[in-house]
């Protein structure tokens, strides 16, 4: 019997193996043209390539409200949080043994950090913020070179590598774009500069946020955002990791101020400028929601004070401070994995190993 298969000619063998390599030969060529179109493509990695912006706050309605603020009679009687925090954020500022060339203040207001430098620290100062006339009522230490500017904190474009500090006191919690922000705030600061600034945490005013769920849901039977949202500690760290800081340091300071009523609360948060902002919050606060949140308020958290023969409620300030260098090659680095001499295993015994230092030889364990 004959077989079915047909067998090719040389020639024809020849000329389908040169086909297959041509192929070969071109689906190469696209390959390496596609991993040079990739690495020209790649960019540096900044905190807007990794978290997105979300539009939570009306920026309109906020610098209406600071200025709004900033123009009371008796704003004066409110500003004890903000010259607080801000002299902490001052004194950290002390702790750098470096006097900075150029600085800036964003959301200054009254100069809450700036007020407390002197030309020993920082030379020139740049106050920003969307309220004149919380900058015409701004204080600058003696001595220190001051320059003013009306600008939204969303909205900064300074020349890149011309500042060498940046510091901002209880402003960014109100920003949207918190991750472009972080990414101007690096491109405008020189090497080795410094970003420092506090931000409201989440746990800021907990007890009205839940007098205010409760009585929603009592008189209501559902709940509305009153107080806006703030930002939480592990986000901060993931900016700072994201625009490129080096040596981060986060920590969380907590204020318990203590007011008569829960009324005096929410009176003192609206002096601040600090009502709600969001672009969900309802457009006025029920009449019998204010009475039930005061009363819920008191009757949670009320406590009597004998020494003074009154009864208050706490209303908590959760302040979360960050800083971040911009990379330079003379900042410190870590040290080479396995470099060190003496065992965390040991450390019951430092006291030992004080009085005599001398080399331990790591164990494989202590490798991994």
């Amino acid at each position: 019997m004959m077989s079915h298969n047909k067998v090719l000619p040389h020639s024809s063998r020849i000329y389908k193996i040169y086909i297959t390599n041509k192929l070969l030969d071109v689906s190469k060529y696209l390959r390496n043209d596609i991993n040079i179109s990739r690495q020209k493509s790649t960019k540096a990695k900044t905190a807007t390539s990794v978290y997105r912006s979300m539009n939570i706050f009306d920026r309109k309605a906020k610098a209406l409200q600071r200025e709004r603020s900033a123009r009371r009679e008796d704003y004066h009687l409110v500003e004890h949080i903000k010259e607080e925090i801000g002299w902490r954020t001052a004194d950290r500022v002390f702790d750098i043994k470096r006097t900075f060339k150029n600085a800036l203040e964003l959301g200054a207001s009254r100069g809450y950090v700036s007020r407390h430098f002197l030309p020993d620290s920082v030379e020139k100062i740049t106050l920003c913020d969307t309220s004149q006339t919380h900058l015409d009522n701004a204080i600058v230490g003696d001595g220190v070179q001051v320059e003013k500017l009306v600008i939204d904190e969303e909205n900064i474009d300074f020349p890149e590598n011309s500042l060498d500090l940046i510091v901002s006191s209880l402003a960014l919690h109100w920003v949207n774009d918190l991750p472009g922000c972080f990414d101007k705030i690096m491109k405008s600061l020189m090497p080795d500069g410094v970003f420092m600034a506090t931000v409201f945490g989440g746990d800021t005013l907990m007890e009205l946020r839940q007098a205010l769920q409760l009585a929603d849901t009592e008189r209501l039977g559902g709940m509305a955002p009153h107080i806006s949202p703030f930002t939480r500690i592990r986000d901060i760290g993931g900016l700072l990791t994201a625009a490129g800081f080096t040596l981060q340091t986060v920590d969380v300071d907590v204020l318990t101020v203590w007011y008569p009523t829960a009324w005096h609360v929410m009176a003192d948060a609206r002096a601040m400028g600090e009502s709600n902002a969001a672009h969900t919050r309802p457009l006025r606060l029920n009449r019998d929601v204010q009475f039930a949140a005061a009363a819920i308020y008191d009757e949670m958290y009320g406590k009597d004070i004998p020494n003074r023969n009154s009864r208050g409620v706490p209303a908590t300030f959760q302040i979360i401070n960050f800083l971040g260098w911009k990379p330079d090659p003379s900042q410190p680095k870590p040290l080479e994995r396995g470099s060190g001499e003496v065992s965390l295993k040991d450390l019951h015994r430092i006291d030992e190993i004080i009085k005599e230092t001398k080399k331990v030889e790591l164990t494989e364990g202590d490798m991994k």
